[in-house]
């Protein structure tokens, strides 16, 4: 019997990079061993800022994907600042994601939305197609893919990588937005034959915030690649402490208060200047390199912009500390990024900034890392001191990977979804 097939609608695919692509792109990767063939329709090539070829190399020849080129706003204003590479104009960012806020609902990719509705239902039209899945953010491919449900009558998940973001991450500017954001996050939930949700505490945001009431709710977390599929470990070299965050670098305010604790750091041990170093591997504001350098970290910090996954989870496995810290606010509690469980593969050292009600505490105090909370300067300087100490006197810690954490291999997660998808489609026969 040939495979069932599920049509995936997502924005980001690769060779989009980003923290937004690797749950869907695991999906393409393992359903098929399960039984399901996968469509994937998504953006172009060159409709977000962050990009990764090696990623690409990862998508299964039998994937048939499916590219609606033109992106959001912002993807066209990334377009005109593409000569800026790495270094994210963030305040220029921040500025036009508030005017979308105004005028854009649920967000800046409700143009593209519609064409990539289009493109799913001549696809769907030919033929051969048993489900939907829709992935956010952004929140508009649950919108394209709601009148696909009602027009052809096929199973529909609804798949959050992050509460919706118009309510949670962003305040909406008026309550006339809010309430409007509420109504179509209560129409996708209750619409979706099942809600797919990567942490227990967005759903709880979720159904609490727009009275939404899901019909079936199935947690399946991020989960991680295993390193050894996606990268060569290299010796760590023993003359250099190295602390390492890898993770996209934009308005997230811990970024300076981790800088200033490194600075302190030095401040305290004056030796240190020619042992530690500290690398950022991402994208980010130049805000922050200015920041570096203003504290007189230069040849210390380095930003290394935006790099593969196998040199990302290398960096990963060859730190000395691996660092932590999201956005602040209630609506990133929810947050699991799919970096915690990298780093937690990596086996190394973890300290985080967290609040703690961050669903995220308990992974990272479970793996036997630290908690710091965000903007605590002092502590998280006094952290950063006691494992360059114990690093100076005994070497670098041994590597502890959890046992525990073979059940977030997405190759696991995959087998999850796969009986959903089975469920929601009837038995095989």
């Amino acid at each position: 019997m040939s495979p069932r097939r599920l049509l995936l609608l997502c924005y980001f695919y690769p060779p989009l990079a980003g923290g937004g692509v690797h749950r869907v792109l695991s999906f393409t990767r393992h359903l098929p061993a399960h039984g399901w063939a996968c469509t994937v329709v998504c953006a172009g090539e060159g409709d977000y800022w962050v990009t990764d070829e090696t990623l690409d190399a990862r998508v299964p020849a039998e994937t048939e994907v499916i590219r609606v080129p033109g992106g959001s706003v912002l993807a066209t204003w990334r377009r005109v600042f593409r000569g800026r590479g790495d270094r994210l104009p963030g305040e220029s960012a921040a500025a036009l994601r508030r005017w979308s806020d105004w005028w854009l609902l649920p967000d800046s990719y409700v143009g593209w939305a519609p064409r990539a509705r289009a493109a799913a239902a001549k696809r769907i039209a030919r033929g051969g197609v048993s489900a939907i899945l829709s992935s956010s953010p952004p929140e508009s491919v649950h919108l394209a893919a709601l009148p696909l449900r009602r027009r052809f009558g096929i199973p529909w998940i609804a798949d959050f990588r992050d509460p919706w973001v118009g309510l949670y991450r962003r305040t909406p500017p008026s309550a006339w937005h809010r309430r409007r954001q509420s109504q179509l996050e209560r129409t996708v939930m209750s619409a979706a034959d099942v809600v797919l949700s990567a942490s227990r505490t967005q759903m709880d945001f979720s159904t609490a915030g727009s009275g939404a009431r899901p019909r079936r709710v199935e947690l399946i977390p991020n989960g991680f690649e295993p390193a050894s599929d996606v990268a060569t470990a290299e010796s760590p070299d023993p003359a250099w402490f190295v602390i390492a965050f890898t993770g996209t670098l934009s308005q997230v305010p811990d970024t300076d208060v981790f800088l200033e604790a490194v600075h302190e750091l030095l401040s305290r041990h004056p030796e240190a200047r020619r042992r530690v170093r500290v690398r950022l591997a991402g994208p980010y504001d130049p805000s922050y390199a200015d920041r570096a350098v203003a504290l007189g970290l230069r040849g210390i910090v380095e930003f290394l912009g935006q790099r593969s996954q196998p040199e990302v989870r290398t960096l990963q496995r060859r730190a000395d500390l691996l660092a932590l810290w999201i956005p602040r606010g209630s609506g990133y509690r929810a947050a699991l990024p799919g970096k915690l469980y990298e780093y937690l593969d990596a086996g190394r050292p973890v300290v985080a900034l967290l609040e703690p009600q961050d669903e995220a505490v308990e992974l990272v105090r479970r793996a036997g890392g630290t908690v710091v909370a965000p903007g605590a300067r002092a502590a998280l300087t006094d952290e950063l001191e006691r494992r360059y100490r114990a690093w100076s006197t005994n070497g670098r810690e041994p590597d502890a990977r959890p046992a525990w954490l073979d059940d977030f291999a997405r190759e696991r997660l995959a087998g999850r979804l796969a009986r959903v998808l089975d469920q929601v489609c009837g038995a095989r026969t």
